[in-house]
């Protein structure tokens, strides 16, 4: 009862009173969403990326490990994302919305404080959810952004979509700088906190004012189930899988496992409005994993326990 209490009362119930208030918001003044998920994708989103990467601290063996382990999660998890789709025959933009509800998932202000609890706060598990929260700041911003747009357009012009967002570019600029110990002056590095920090409220705002503008609809309401299904049920299956196959154990693997336990990220909302691609239904798969994790995420920590 301790794990439901602790997840109801420091992930579900702050993200809820953020996502009301986007939602009140929304309703009071009708905010313009477009320009709430530009801001996200060109002011919040490539702060907060590179002052993460900048001030990462992690071993290389404990980078490759976690590397590894992302690449064989994510081919399974792919490929069972990808059979879902065809047997459904989603066609049009459900298939990159379907896609992006599975594949990202809230490795930040969700699964950090989960992995506080879980472990006590003990450093070599955090830098490890701290690798894969680099991963899945990165791949919405790449990835994600191709998958959406390649339906539209041509391999080349879905390329040049992708360059034309700024966290492409902070990546290689972070690394390096942390790589060859590159000081920022502490009058740019300050407002790059400043707004580093903006960008989880931001984000939630967003979410709460895409949820306040859409007409609720059951009519996607079993995609939205399946979506919850694979994020939460069939993701952390794949995890244990993916640590039995390579032969971790202990902590690493406890680690990682819960790492795919987490709900639907908001950027999967962040990419639907900027780019038009359902975002009713991934406003509603954000929303609904997030309630839904109470039970599936505390049903994984019983489990980890025997890794």
């Amino acid at each position: 009862m301790t794990i439901f209490t602790h997840i109801l009362l420091n992930n579900v119930v702050p993200l809820s009173i953020m996502i009301g208030l986007g939602v009140a918001l929304q309703r009071a003044f009708k905010l313009d969403i477009r320009t709430l998920s530009k801001l996200n994708f060109y002011f919040f989103s490539p702060a907060m990326l590179f002052t993460m990467l900048y001030e990462s601290t992690f071993t290389t063996d404990t980078a490759f490990r976690t590397l590894l382990f992302f690449a064989v999660f994510y081919a399974m998890l792919m490929a069972v994302v990808e059979l879902f789709i065809r047997l459904r025959g989603l066609k049009e933009g459900m298939p990159s919305a379907m896609r992006n509800s599975v594949i990202f998932y809230n490795s930040a202000n969700f699964a950090i404080p989960l992995n506080q609890l879980v472990f006590a706060s003990n450093p070599f598990t955090m830098s490890i959810q701290l690798i894969i929260m680099v991963i899945q700041s990165l791949l919405p911003n790449t990835f994600g952004i191709f998958t959406i747009n390649a339906r539209k357009m041509e391999l080349k012009q879905a390329l040049k979509v992708v360059f034309t967002f700024p966290a492409i570019y902070v990546v290689p600029v972070a690394l390096l700088m942390k790589g060859f110990d590159v000081p920022v002056p502490s009058p740019i590095y300050t407002p790059l906190e400043y707004i580093a920090q903006a960008f989880i409220a931001t984000a939630l705002l967003t979410l709460g004012a895409q949820l306040g503008n859409m007409k609720w609809s059951l009519s996607k309401f079993d995609l939205v189930f399946f979506s919850n299904g694979l994020r939460l049920l069939v993701s952390p299956a794949l995890g244990f899988l993916a640590v039995w196959l390579l032969g971790y154990e202990g902590l690493l693997a406890q680690a990682l496992v819960l790492s795919c336990a987490v709900p639907t990220s908001l950027s999967s909302v962040l990419l639907a409005v900027e780019f038009d691609n359902e975002p009713d239904f991934a406003s509603q798969a954000v929303f609904s994993s997030t309630v839904f994790s109470i039970f599936t995420v505390a049903v994984v920590i019983a489990l980890i326990g025997g890794l």
